[in-house]
């Protein structure tokens, strides 16, 4: 049996707009190009996996019950507009070095166990140096970008060979 393909989104800077440890419903924004993007890659039959450092929790700014009903208004608010929802959403709640928090790659390993993934033929999404490295840890050649303000253009920290660099979630997609 054919193994499965995915992508990996970073949460905060990604799928919504960062607002700084984001845990209530009422400060949750969706960016309006998510929608198309994350609309394609279901139709192409790529799992949907959110991959996100979650520090919040462990300084203290809000509880993990916080991040999960927040997980669950994203899942709900996604079937009700798209008639979907994220496959799996992996959070690492750590402040320090795991071997689940970015740029390590634990929770992209746990995703390749559960979902029968082949990295070989998934990609990944984020706004992070932290996120493209914790793809390549884990052995992901398709690595993404997000640069919405342009922070990373001149970056000197990661080889431009590493990445692609994007300024949208419509440059994501096939054809743009």
């Amino acid at each position: 049996m054919a193994k499965n393909k995915a992508v990996f989104f970073d949460r905060d800077g990604v799928i919504n707009v960062d607002l700084s440890y984001v845990y209530k419903k009422e400060d949750f924004r969706f960016y309006d190009d998510f929608f198309p993007c994350v609309t394609h890659f279901k139709k192409q039959g790529y799992k949907l996996v959110v991959v996100t450092n979650q520090s919040g929790i462990e300084r203290g700014y809000y509880t993990i019950k916080d991040f999960l009903s927040l997980s669950s208004y994203m899942q709900d608010y996604m079937q009700e507009r798209l008639g979907f929802r994220f496959d799996r959403i992996y959070f690492c709640p750590l402040l320090h070095d795991t071997i689940r928090r970015k740029p390590a790659s634990g929770m992209i390993i746990q995703a390749m166990n559960d979902l029968d993934l082949d990295l070989s033929k998934s990609c990944l999404v984020g706004d992070r140096l932290t996120d493209i490295m914790a793809a390549k840890n884990a052995g992901i050649t398709k690595r993404y970008l997000l640069c919405r303000d342009k922070k990373h253009e001149n970056s000197a920290e990661l080889d431009k060979g590493e990445y692609t660099l994007i300024h949208t979630l419509d440059d994501f997609l096939p054809n743009n």
